[in-house]
């Protein structure tokens, strides 16, 4: 349960460290995506934002911006730390949007 509780807090530190690389990286400040880290948390986030129909528009100015490695979906996809946090189908997803629109994973 402890380290359940630590991993979320990594998670959680590793959502905001992308918001703050995109906007100092990037240029790109996600005012939504901040908005929902605070009222939701990190893990929350990213599960709404991987699951939702349509990729968001954070997603769709990081790759505008040429920076998709700065998306929830690359995190999650290149991190395997976070892997044991979702689900496979949610693993296939985030990896599926990031493939679709001409990202490669590392």
């Amino acid at each position: 349960m402890a380290s359940d509780v630590a991993m979320g807090k990594r998670f959680d530190a590793a959502m905001f460290d992308i918001y703050r690389r995109a906007k100092s990286e990037a240029k790109y400040n996600a005012t939504v995506f901040l908005k929902m880290l605070n009222d939701r948390g990190g893990l929350e986030t990213a599960k709404f934002l991987i699951n939702a129909d349509k990729q968001s528009d954070g997603f769709t100015a990081l790759h505008l911006a040429g920076r998709l490695d700065l998306t929830v979906e690359a995190m999650i996809i290149e991190d395997a730390r976070w892997h044991s946090l979702f689900s496979p189908d949610e693993i296939a997803k985030a990896k599926r949007r990031l493939q679709l629109n001409g990202y490669t994973p590392r």
